[in-house]
């Protein structure tokens, strides 16, 4: 490197941005995650013995991802390929294995193959990586903010070891926070930031375990405020929330925030907990969320978890689902909230549910039987003929509009699928029930 290009570079890292030059070069400076990268953790023990395996590591964003990739970088004697995994074509990473094939067969040296946001990979791009992430020509480093178990081939997930990477705790955020305040070579010592415990505890919540977000606002923060009247730069708990603007909402419509959001929204009304079912609503709706998706969730969960303990609670949401499809959003959100009140109050039952899933285990494994002749069409001379229909007794016919007779086939005779609990309606029904297999009518 000649004295401009020196220079150059210099000028470069002064001017990165601070969560790029905070970026730690050790595995002394790396701030969380040691559950995974802790001394004498598989990883760590990995990395600094480069002992490589085809590795992905997926997390939500500022959580150390991309400086892990540049630690093994660093540890690593293996030549070192990154890959766009927006630009790269098959071509490319057919001529990138290609040269791995040929720097081991010359040099006896390995290649690393580092591939960001690697579920932006289609499948014609990952097929293409696969014999040789098999065979070891490459080894491959993948970083993805998505769930690899959906967005990644199963062959080459197989193939691959998969590190999740937590969101930072409070305390860590601070700590990276804390570290940029005081480093004078790379990070804001020399600016003499105050930053007010208020401002610091805005901050940190709003970057909810994001390293990266936490740093970004730090810097806007202290760079766009003037020295007070003694040099330093007082940020207080306002200039905070102006430089990050405002909280952001993690949620990925496709991974593991829609389903884990919907997931606890369902838990939620199911919990009878009208408070956590409104505040996943709002989350959801707020992250965008297709409004219509929570209206039949919604629907199903009033079939499932409410039942006939409370009937009322399906002609809910189906209305709250058929008011969304009516209105839209913003004033969709008033009917859904309803629905999730109601269902959240509901009495609960799930007999039903339990009740056709034992139905449809019986009619996978166990003999049908066949239907009873009195319980068979006999609306066509010849079935009459055979007997179909001989012997049905016609409730309406009879006091109360019952009459004891079997429906069920002999060989399931006796069989129980719906079993009522004792909650809201479904007590009457319980009631009613057992006073039909005594055979009384009232």
């Amino acid at each position: 490197m000649d004295l401009f290009s020196a220079a150059g570079e210099a000028k470069r890292k002064r001017e990165a941005p601070l969560a790029t030059r905070m970026r730690p070069e050790s595995f002394a400076e790396f701030v969380g995650q040691q559950e995974i990268v802790g001394p004498k953790k598989l990883l760590r023990r990995a990395i600094e013995a480069d002992r490589l395996t085809s590795m992905i590591f997926y997390g939500p964003p500022g959580t150390g991802k991309t400086t892990l990739v540049f630690l093994i970088a660093k540890y690593t004697k293996a030549h070192f390929e990154t890959v766009n995994a927006v630009s790269a074509g098959v071509a490319e990473l057919r001529r990138l294995i290609d040269e791995a094939k040929d720097r081991y067969a010359l040099h006896g040296q390995r290649t690393v193959v580092f591939i960001d946001e690697i579920h932006r990979f289609n499948k014609g791009q990952q097929d293409a990586l696969l014999p040789a992430v098999e065979d070891g020509t490459i080894i491959l480093l993948g970083a993805t903010t998505e769930n690899p178990y959906y967005e990644v081939n199963t062959p080459l997930l197989s193939r691959s070891r998969i590190f999740r990477l937590r969101p930072l705790t409070d305390a860590e955020v601070k700590t990276v926070i804390d570290r940029a305040l005081h480093d004078r070579e790379k990070g804001l010592g020399d600016l003499q930031v105050v930053l007010e415990p208020a401002a610091l505890e805005h901050l940190v919540r709003v970057a909810e375990g994001d390293a990266r977000m936490a740093l970004n606002g730090l810097e806007l923060a202290a760079l766009t405020t003037e020295p007070a009247a003694d040099g330093k730069r007082y940020l207080t708990e306002e200039i905070i929330a102006d430089s990050v603007q405002q909280k952001v909402i993690r949620y990925d419509k496709d991974g593991d925030n829609h389903y884990d959001t919907i997931s606890a929204f369902i838990k939620s009304i199911r919990g009878s907990d009208p408070d956590a079912a409104l505040f996943y609503l709002a989350r959801m709706l707020k992250a965008g969320e297709d409004p219509k998706f929570i209206a039949r969730r919604m629907v199903i969960q009033a079939a499932e978890d409410i039942g006939n303990a409370d009937p009322r609670g399906l002609l809910v949401a189906v209305a709250a689902a058929q008011a969304v499809e009516m209105v839209g959003l913003p004033e969709g959100r008033i009917p859904l909230a309803q629905a999730a009140v109601y269902l959240a109050t509901a009495p609960k039952s799930n007999a039903c549910y339990l009740g056709i899933d034992q139905a449809f285990a019986d009619v996978e494994a166990v003999s049908q039987g066949t239907i009873p002749l009195h319980l068979r069409d006999a609306s066509h001379p010849g079935s009459r003929q055979l007997g179909h229909g001989q012997g049905y007794l016609y409730p309406h016919d009879f006091p109360g509009h019952f009459v004891a007779q079997d429906y069920l086939p002999a060989e399931l005779k006796g069989r129980r699928y719906y079993q009522p609990t004792a909650e809201g309606y479904e007590r009457e029904i319980q009631i009613r029930l057992e006073k039909w297999r005594m055979g009384n009518a009232n």
